[in-house]
């Protein structure tokens, strides 16, 4: 796997006004792509996440892409068959224009001066992406979470370029709740001393306040029984309370190790613009609302997936999208995992979400073939 950049030769419009200029764009590819371009299945990624989606960019690496257990040759989304692309969304901060970028304008990073983004922002620019492969029409698109928003997005701004969709944990809009969940975070971020509005350097940034953050989000992505199995209230390293407040438990301590980590390969800028971008999120917006509205141009077959602990994007919204899509009589597949892994699941159950991957993406290729 090598990491590849495309820079678009156009400014990027935007939905707050502004256009972007001298947009690059990271990605990776994985399999070959077939004679007819029929065969390219777009993966999209959650907040966190980034273009590596498989495999390894050197031997000696020690971790994979983040999919690597679903994507790759004979796996669940088999790169011996098909042709996988994945990007960085813009506002990143793994190689696609973000915050953190230089701005062509003035050669100073844009930090808080970068325009606000939203999803359909990412997906335009994906689209620039697609186009620039030489692929007209897409196998799939395939993404949980943040991941999910975006193919939902690709599915009604871009009906004509895409077979099917699979949106995982997810939903067509972003619930008050969330939306509050991501304001305490960033309010976290803007707590921190080194954060100084959003200009801050290599020398002192707001690690602090960005693992504050992370920790937060981190609990919304598990369960109430993934957090007692895993952890109960177990201390950490020690037979009893050290009355005191420094780490004590061992769910404490395994916050405090996901806020480490994150701040190693994540930018505080961009935790801005992408929390804000999901935010925004709303199918609905332009059709006041009315979710059946909002979906019927949709004509790809969709496969929409949720599992049963997760709280952040709760199955009733899945039931909401599914229903609003057959009443426009699409084609489209529901079901709910059963999982005690809360909203971590579509990473976790490897095995039965992947053997339903599998098998839409093998019916999505066969038909009309």
């Amino acid at each position: 796997m090598e990491p590849r950049d495309y820079r678009l030769s156009e400014p990027l419009k935007l939905d707050c006004g502004r256009e972007l200029p001298d947009v690059n764009i990271r990605y990776e590819t994985a399999g070959t792509l077939n004679e007819d371009a029929s065969n390219a299945v777009l993966i999209t990624h959650a907040l966190s996440g980034d273009a590596h989606v498989c495999g390894r960019h050197a031997p000696e690496d020690p971790k994979p892409g983040w999919w690597d257990n679903m994507i790759g040759p004979g796996k669940y989304i088999d790169t011996d068959k098909y042709f996988v692309i994945c990007s960085n969304v813009i506002g990143g901060c793994s190689g696609t224009t973000g915050p953190r970028s230089v701005d062509p304008a003035t050669g100073k990073p844009y930090n808080l001066n970068f325009p606000v983004i939203t999803v359909r922002d990412m997906v335009r620019a994906q689209k620039r992406l697609v186009d620039h492969l030489g692929i007209k029409k897409l196998l799939a698109v395939v993404g949980g979470s943040m991941g999910g928003m975006q193919v939902l997005q690709w599915a009604v701004s871009y009906p004509e370029s895409l077979k099917s969709f699979i949106a995982i944990a997810t939903a067509c809009q972003f619930s008050p709740q969330n939306i509050a969940f991501d304001w305490v975070a960033r309010e976290a971020i803007k707590a921190d001393p080194d954060w100084n509005n959003g200009d801050y350097n290599g020398d002192r940034t707001p690690d602090r306040g960005l693992a504050a953050a992370r920790m937060l989000a981190h609990i919304t992505y598990l369960s109430e029984e993934s957090l007692g199995r895993k952890f109960g209230r177990n201390l950490q390293d020690k037979q009893d309370y050290d009355y005191d407040f420094d780490r004590d438990f061992a769910v404490e301590s395994y916050l405090q190790h996901q806020g480490k980590r994150f701040v190693e390969r994540f930018d505080a800028d961009s935790y801005f613009y992408i929390t804000r971008a999901t935010d925004y999120f709303d199918l609905t917006a332009e059709t006041g609302g009315n979710l059946v509205k909002a979906v019927k141009d949709v004509t790809a077959a969709g496969m929409i997936v949720s599992f049963s602990s997760d709280w952040l994007f709760p199955t009733a919204q899945s039931k909401r999208l599914a229903d609003a899509l057959l009443r426009n009589r699409r084609e489209v597949t529901f079901c709910e995992i059963k999982s005690g892994y809360g909203h971590d699941a579509f990473l976790l159950e490897v095995e039965t979400l992947g053997r339903m991957v599998r098998d839409f993406l093998h019916h999505q290729a066969e038909v009309e073939k």
